[in-house]
């Protein structure tokens, strides 16, 4: 039994998910031997999941308070109306690419204001409050996409490096795109402030126990505050991918993705209940879905099939968790 084999349960606890994606990848690369392990394939799937990738990881920081942000796909749709517009004003292009990231980080302000100043019983309220806000907003300011943005804007989600230091090492248009090199440097830079830092620390203190970090002095309204800020601004970046991949703002950008993000935190074995999980553990989370979804579309099958599987998969996921903390706790 796994339980009876300590060893082989602290390799599962923090390489499984690993060993799931690699399983995947194995499985995809059976069923379609000529085309999932293409650099076009594979360049494609990173271009596609790099901004639910950014998503996925301001949501974990919200998720490792046991916290839930709602309001995340409709602060993508508004940070990219307004980096749109920005851009078609004639806006210098340096402007435009903090536009996205200052408006997600002023609506995550917001969220943790509202939800600390009016005591709030869960952020499930604030944020519900401002994913419809937010939305509306986005409506106000255009109900129609705005295409064309300035080649500078489009770097982000549209660049592929085929060759580095004059050496060629891709046929374009397969190569590796800047995107998973943000991603990667936001990862890295996520996991050094939650791992190294007093403030990630005292996140993961509330997550475990809020009560218990209050009387050992940490002010949790306050890092509840960054915490919310920091999940907008990792939206407004993700807004910032999608429209340079896209070459657009569209009102409807982002609708539906908070539950993308909860579920790729989720599946990469973050807790429900707080204090748990890890920066590896969400990418992976993001790439499961990615795989999933890219697999059942090399193989024809319906989309509708995605959004069965994935809703199974969460559940799964948090169940395991359950049975997890309840083994914890008899310990």
């Amino acid at each position: 039994m796994i339980s009876n084999n300590p060893a082989l349960s602290r390799f599962l606890e923090s390489y499984g998910i690993i060993v799931v994606v690699l399983v995947m990848m194995a499985i995809l690369y059976a069923t379609q031997p000529a085309t999932f392990l293409s650099a076009t394939n594979l360049s494609n799937i990173i271009k596609q999941n790099a901004y639910p990738a950014m998503l996925a990881l301001g949501m974990f920081v919200v998720i490792i308070t046991a916290g839930i942000d709602l309001s995340v796909g409709s602060v993508l749709g508004l940070s990219i109306i307004c980096l749109a517009v920005a851009d078609k004003a004639g806006v210098p292009w340096p402007i435009v690419l903090l536009i996205g990231p200052l408006v997600g980080t002023a609506c995550g302000l917001v969220n943790g204001l509202g939800y600390t100043l009016l005591k709030l019983p869960h952020p499930f309220i604030m944020t519900l409050g401002t994913l419809n806000i937010a939305r509306g907003l986005t409506s106000l300011i255009s109900q129609a996409p705005i295409s064309g943005l300035q080649p500078e804007v489009r770097f982000a989600g549209q660049k592929v490096f085929t060759e580095f230091f004059g050496v060629q090492l891709f046929t374009p248009p397969a190569g590796i795109p800047f995107s998973l090199l943000l991603v990667v440097v936001c990862a890295v830079a996520l996991w050094f402030f939650l791992n190294r830092t007093n403030m990630g620390r005292h996140i993961f203190a509330i997550g475990g126990n809020p009560q218990a970090a209050r009387v050992s002095g940490i002010d949790v309204d306050r890092v509840l505050v960054y915490v919310y800020a920091i999940c907008g601004f990792f939206a407004g970046l993700a807004a910032l991918l999608l429209a340079g991949r896209t070459d657009s703002g569209f009102p409807l950008a982002g609708v539906g993705n908070e539950l993308d993000a909860i579920a790729a935190v989720i599946i990469g074995g973050a807790s429900f209940f707080g204090g748990r999980g890890t920066v590896l553990g969400v990418l992976a989370g993001v790439l499961i879905m990615g795989l999933l979804r890219n697999g059942l579309n090399l193989n024809n099958i319906s989309p509708f099939w995605q959004q069965i599987l994935i809703g199974l998969i969460i559940i799964i996921a948090v169940y395991i968790d359950v049975l997890r903390r309840r083994a914890a706790t008899r310990k």
